[in-house]
């Protein structure tokens, strides 16, 4: 079941990837629009602004050697990278990704390095990394305990772990109803995801695994405005002719769009965030 899911997760983002950053970008993740949710901003200075947003919160003004968890074509990586000078190391599922990443940060003529990688048994000796960064990769793991377990243990001592992902509400007062379970089987379906959590079930895992000076947030309203961005350019020439040649896997996570943007409507969707360390 979980190699099946592996190759249903690598498939996806070797079709998808070179059309995402021809018509969209880089940057594979959320964007930031304000606490609010209501900062007009193009979107990729949204993105742009995410990334910054979570190191200002994180309290991060410097790292020297970065890992980023589930890397994509290297978008956070480089930019890392050049922020700090730092050295940024990227792992992927994707053969597709990270051979990109390589033509970027060469291009770039950055100290990154990237590779195809299991993020549940990392290739990495134990207190390898100052930062260990998962933007938007969480809930692609089929066991987060195993997760955060292995973020944890290629942190270096005094090192400091960011962390955001997708999860469902707190189920703390009312389970899951039925119609709502739905929706994320859906969205599992489309997005190749095993299944999601909420934020304090990620803050319990967190703990367990030993990490420490925990802080948590939920910046769902923040971001929830980049799905109808996305939405809104998805229909383009460029980016129609872009879908019909890539496949049925990224077009129908294209027609999907807006189950992630009725999930955050609803408060199924959150955006969680955990910043901690060792």
């Amino acid at each position: 079941m979980t190699s099946t899911l592996y190759q249903q997760i690598q498939q996806f983002y070797d079709a998808s990837s070179s059309l995402w950053e021809q018509v969209w970008g880089e940057h594979m993740h959320h964007g930031y629009y304000g606490a609010d949710g209501r900062e007009p901003k193009e979107r990729r200075q949204a993105q742009i602004d995410l990334i910054e947003e979570l190191l200002r919160w994180a309290n991060v003004t410097q790292a020297e050697n970065i890992l980023d968890v589930g890397c994509g074509i290297g978008g956070s990586s480089l930019y890392l990278a050049k922020k700090f000078t730092a050295k940024a190391t990227g792992i992927t599922l994707s053969p597709v990704q990270a051979n990109r990443a390589i033509e970027r940060a060469q291009s770039a003529n950055l100290n990154a390095h990237f590779q195809v990688a299991n993020a549940l048994d990392m290739p990495f000796a134990d207190n390898s990394f100052d930062l260990v960064w998962s933007l938007e990769s969480g809930e692609h793991m089929p066991d987060k305990v195993k997760f955060l377990q292995e973020c944890y243990r290629v942190l270096k001592p005094g090192g400091t772990f960011i962390f955001a992902t997708w999860c469902h509400r707190s189920t703390d007062r009312q389970a899951l109803t039925a119609d709502e379970q739905t929706h994320l089987e859906d969205i599992y379906r489309v997005y190749c995801l095993p299944y999601v959590i909420s934020l304090p079930e990620y803050e319990q895992i967190a703990r367990e695994v030993g990490l420490q000076n925990l802080r948590s947030a939920d910046w769902s309203t923040a971001v929830a405005p980049f799905w109808n961005v996305v939405i809104d350019s998805a229909f383009t020439p460029a980016a129609f002719w872009g879908l019909l040649t890539s496949g049925w896997t990224t077009i129908q996570a294209a027609l999907s769009l807006g189950l992630m943007s009725r999930g955050y409507d609803r408060g199924l969707i959150k955006f969680g965030l955990i910043c901690a360390t060792k």
